[in-house]
């Protein structure tokens, strides 16, 4: 195995060009599959097959698209002809991390990049209290028991809570494991909601992990229109 290269469940894979410009590469033995977002594909080798289907049926996959902000089809990547590699990469600047699931992890809206065959996404419905919050009402529910491959936009970091409350902006979260709960409310009074730059926050608590990205795609997106020259 080369040096850099990780098993994990059976399943060997390098995460390179980290945290800007991250690429993913999984080697896939005979018969072996890896699941991936739409589109996420940068190169494989001849004896790797891509089949491109609906995960969990035509509603299953409407469901996610509409509601998760993820990709309607999903491609499965199966080594056929012999062992092979498969390269991976998110649409947008940042980092990849990588799960070693054995349960249920939940995740904002289009961080899903890859995962094992096995695993299941489905989409998890926030409640009333997520109604304002810029991630939407919805999160992804990923379950089972494999590899799972985040993405996010800029570099991922995380914050072990042991029975205690933290605080992050809404669009700096990536995922979070079981045994958290989160509620959203304003960062302040409405002056500093409307006028902070900050808007909305999400406070975790509870015991188990939170994983941030460390730029935010609503942030990026507020500096970057107006800069963005106007046709005449």
């Amino acid at each position: 195995m080369p040096p850099n290269w990780y098993r994990v469940f059976g399943m060997r894979y390098e995460i390179t060009h980290r945290p800007s410009f991250s690429l993913l590469e999984v080697e896939l033995s005979q018969g072996e599959a890896i699941q991936a977002e739409a589109g996420a594909m940068v190169h494989m080798s001849p004896t790797i097959r891509i089949e491109t289907k609906a995960r969990g049926g035509v509603f299953g996959a409407l469901k996610r698209s509409v509601l998760g902000g993820e990709s309607f089809f999903v491609n499965v990547f199966r080594a056929v002809g012999g062992t092979g590699t498969v390269g991976l990469a998110p649409p947008y600047p940042g980092d990849i991390e990588v799960f070693e699931l054995d349960g249920t992890l939940y995740a904002q809206s289009g961080a899903f990049l890859a995962s094992s065959e096995n695993i299941d996404i489905d989409i998890k419905w926030g409640g009333a209290k997520t109604f304002f919050s810029r991630e939407g009402l919805f999160l992804l529910k990923i379950s089972g028991r494999g590899m799972v491959f985040l993405s996010s936009f800029g570099a991922i970091y995380k914050k072990e809570l042991r029975n205690e409350h933290f605080i992050i902006d809404t669009g700096h979260m990536v995922a979070f494991t079981e045994g958290l709960d989160f509620k959203v409310k304003r960062v302040g009074g409405l002056k500093s909601t409307l006028f902070s730059g900050e808007g909305l926050v999400a406070e975790f608590y509870g015991t188990g992990t939170v994983y941030i990205q460390t730029r935010s795609m609503d942030s990026f997106l507020s500096w970057l229109i107006p800069n963005l020259p106007i046709k005449d």
